[in-house]
């Protein structure tokens, strides 16, 4: 008996190594089918580890808020007159490091939609998810809310909602994690709508299983899947409508490092002599959107089992 015992203890770390190897060789599986999508998945890694480096300070070379009048508009790889200053990617008309304000940029960007993302879709899941369930004049009632915030496209509301409120990155934060809240709503709903019926979600109601039970350990596992797209599509889009409202003067407010400020500003002001000053911060947006859109499709395509191994 206690050689058993023994044995059964001396075995249990085993498992530890042998579920490493065997979510390595699924990753190593999902890159050979997806290759494309590991390629995005691994930039959304970046990107995610360079807002953190501008988020303490690892990855900046300069204060990005300082001013160097004297250094203005410098070019690539260029050296500050004084000596003391290197610039990977120049200066913008005040003579800021633009690669630290770009990195900078990044933890705002970057955080901002996984911020929105993460708090709309978990409100927006937990209310889809009670309102399939329940059904009756709950669902009822839920849905035309929904109707209601969707007639008006999501940029359009949150310029009036912060217009009214006041400029300000936190403002626009909370704002848009509220109006981003429908669409995980209705994705959720649809989905709980066509798993409620399930054989498996009729026994374990028959088994006496509580209707929070059943929410939970029955029904929300079966709808993860579109859950994890719809995150990748929510991240990208509060990237865009966050650069917008920066770019229209209403979102991070100067000297506020954001990639839409750079846009409007230097960006705007000096595109035709250093047109650098706006395709550098308009790249990252596009490169955090691309990378998103395309790790969220394969994902799509992994975990859907009528698109598994259609492409």
């Amino acid at each position: 008996m206690a050689s058993a015992s023994t044995a059964g203890t001396l075995s249990q770390p085993a498992s530890s190594p042998s579920s490493l190897a065997s979510a390595r060789k699924r990753l190593l599986k999902f890159a050979r089918k997806r290759p494309i999508g590991a390629v995005a998945g691994l930039m959304c890694l970046a990107l995610v580890l360079i807002a953190i480096g501008g988020a303490t300070g690892v990855l900046l070379t300069n204060d990005p808020e300082v001013f160097k009048g004297s250094d203005r508009l410098m070019g690539f790889m260029s050296e500050s007159r004084d000596g003391q200053r290197f610039y990977i990617l120049g200066t913008d008309e005040l003579g800021r490091d633009l690669y630290s304000r770009i990195v900078k940029g990044a933890q705002i960007s970057i955080f901002f939609g996984l911020g929105v993302a993460s708090i709309s879709i978990t409100l927006g899941a937990f209310l889809g998810l009670t309102s399939a369930y329940i059904g009756g004049k709950f669902d009822l009632i839920v849905q035309r809310i929904i109707d209601l915030l969707q007639t008006v496209p999501l940029l359009v509301l949150a310029i009036a909602v912060v217009s009214v409120t006041g400029p300000g990155v936190m403002k626009a934060f909370w704002i848009l994690a509220f109006l981003s809240i429908p669409r995980p709503t209705r994705v959720v709903r649809g989905s709980v709508l066509s798993v409620r019926q399930e054989v498996y979600v009729e026994a374990a109601r028959s088994l006496g299983a509580t209707n929070m039970r059943i929410m939970l350990k029955h029904i929300l596992p079966n709808v993860v899947a579109p859950i994890i797209v719809l995150a990748s599509y929510v991240v990208a889009l509060a990237i865009v409508v966050e650069a917008s409202l920066s770019f229209l003067g209403i979102g991070a407010q100067p000297p506020t490092p954001s990639w839409g400020a750079m846009l409007t500003g230097s960006g705007q002001t000096y595109f035709q002599t250093n047109p650098r000053l706006a395709l550098l911060p308009g790249f990252a947006i596009s490169l955090v959107v691309f990378a998103s859109n395309m790790f969220g499709d394969a994902l799509r395509d992994e975990l859907d089992p009528r698109l598994r191994g259609t492409r």
